[in-house]
């Protein structure tokens, strides 16, 4: 079953698992720690016994009398001095030697004690014969009777192997009164207990070491599971993403700074593809309308046209009169379609970001030069030029001339051919060069301001094909005043006319 413990406990444990990887990793780093302290407890250790050892057995030395290493009889043929405090005739000259193995002391077993002499000579006097004393060369002895004098109050130990390959603790100490030295005491004993110690605490560390790593375990497993509880959350809102729940957002404040971090970026990334899919289907939903707007305005003299050439073919080509009349009006559909398709062309043209070929030129003098033909255009309206500053750019002088124009047939069409007035007014403002042009004709209601740059708008039903355009002009004048990187604007009431404002830098 796919949500059975089994499968749960696969998934935990799998090598691509988050979980089973923070598992993983921190159990070897504790390893690897409890190993390192289990080395470094195993050589400090080993050196703690071992001094210890050669301290007490430094202790012991100290406490064995010193005609266990020493001669103290007068030299052949002479008497040893009288102790003061003895009576005449009590025979101490008399004492005999008192034999090394004699001694009343005891010390601890399994030592093996030795004198080395000044002349190099090692005499063993251990009372147990179980381990031969580990014997070194006369320069290793001369090396240590020089050590033991630099280092006169600290007991220094040394491992060394006897004749039979045992390991052994050596403590050497010097014999006789202090200045004046006989030799070497050497003492030692085998290290086969001390490393069974060491052995036997090595072991404990290691039982109680694999216990605590069992313990951390139980306790970090439910730990691990908790804290990655959030990221499971932003998994499964992931996973119930679509392009259809693009609102959907993630909590920010889950108490864990990555997880928020992600879940932030997480929201942001869903607020730029829902922004992008908002902006996709706008695109879609115009280029859906684009495209029947076109087909319709198309259609109505493809359908014209048609019509003239079946009137044709019934007869009216022979008729002077109505084959004139037919190819005039197939004449004025035949340039209709070509405006619209070079307006359609020029829209495309500027919908690829262009980059306009500017030149420096005067916009009063490129009203002043357009000035016959829009009073031309105008008919018997009246029309006004105020030129209040001479307003010198960068321009593309023929796409600006393309946008007076567009405006200026937009006024003649809404004002009377006798009481119109048209006014172009051109001024400088904020290192923006100001142009409006205003008319006083029907204006425009409030409602249709918002869409009044759109493509195959009309503001008006009264406008037929006849009366007005296609409805491209001013999208195609926003476009050109948007690539010299202006804008444009317009207000308007009914009754009271209608004003066109852009606003173009000069820098």
């Amino acid at each position: 079953m796919k949500g059975s413990p089994i499968d749960a406990v696969r998934r935990f444990f799998a090598p691509g698992s988050l979980k089973y990887q923070l598992l993983s990793r921190a159990l070897f780093i504790l390893a690897a720690l409890f190993l390192l302290v289990g080395a470094l407890q195993s050589i400090l250790m080993k050196d703690f016994v071992y001094q210890n050892k050669a301290e007490a057995i430094g202790a012991q030395i100290m406490a064995m009398p010193g005609d266990w290493f020493t001669d103290r009889r007068a030299p052949d043929g002479a008497d040893e001095p009288e102790d003061p405090g003895m009576p005449e005739g009590s025979g101490q000259g008399e004492r005999p030697k008192r034999s090394h193995r004699e001694s009343p002391i005891q010390y601890q077993p399994g030592l093996s004690i030795a004198v080395i002499g000044a002349d190099g000579t090692v005499t063993d006097i251990s009372k147990d014969g179980t381990a031969d004393p580990p014997v070194l060369t006369a320069d290793e002895y001369d090396r240590i009777v020089k050590q033991l004098n630099m280092r006169r109050k600290e007991t220094t130990y040394r491992i060394a192997d006897n004749s039979e390959g045992e390991e052994q603790l050596v403590v050497y100490r010097q014999a006789g009164p202090p200045g004046r030295a006989e030799g070497l005491i050497q003492v030692s004993t085998e290290t086969g207990s001390l490393r069974q110690l060491l052995m036997t605490q090595l072991a404990i560390f290691s039982g109680l070491s694999i216990a605590a790593l069992a313990a951390g375990l139980a306790v970090y497993l439910p730990l691990l599971r908790r804290t990655l509880q959030p990221l499971s959350r932003v998994v499964r809102a992931a996973r119930l993403t679509d392009a259809g729940s693009l609102s959907t957002r993630l909590p920010v404040s889950q108490g864990q700074e990555e997880i928020d971090s992600l879940s932030d970026a997480f929201n942001g990334m869903l607020e730029r593809l829902d922004a992008s899919f908002e902006a996709e289907r706008r695109t879609t939903e115009r280029m859906r309308r684009f495209i029947a707007d076109a087909s319709h305005e198309l259609r109505t003299p493809l359908t014209s046209i048609h019509g003239f050439l079946e009137v044709l073919l019934r007869g009216a080509a022979s008729k002077p009169e109505q084959l004139v009349r037919a190819l005039n009006s197939m004449q004025l559909e035949s340039k209709r379609i070509n405006k619209l398709v070079e307006d359609l062309l020029a829209l495309a043209k500027l919908d690829q970001e262009p980059q306009l070929q500017l030149a420096d030129a005067s916009l009063s003098g490129l009203l002043l030069e357009m000035e016959p033909q829009l009073r031309l255009l105008a008919g018997s309206r009246r029309v006004e030029l105020e030129l209040n500053d001479d307003a010198e750019g960068s321009f593309h002088a023929d796409k600006l001339k393309q946008v007076v124009l567009n405006l200026f047939l937009n006024a003649v069409q809404h004002t009377d051919a006798d009481s119109g007035i048209i006014r172009l007014t051109l001024g400088v403002s904020d290192g923006n060069a100001e142009l409006t042009v205003s008319d006083n004709g029907s204006g425009i209601g409030e409602e249709h301001l918002p869409h009044l740059f759109e493509r195959f708008y009309r503001s008006e039903s009264s406008r037929t094909r006849k009366s007005g355009g296609a409805g491209l002009g001013l999208a195609i004048t926003k476009a050109i005043v948007e690539a010299h990187r202006g804008g444009i604007d317009v207000e308007s009431k009914p009754g009271d006319g209608t004003t066109f404002r852009i606003r173009l830098p000069l820098r």
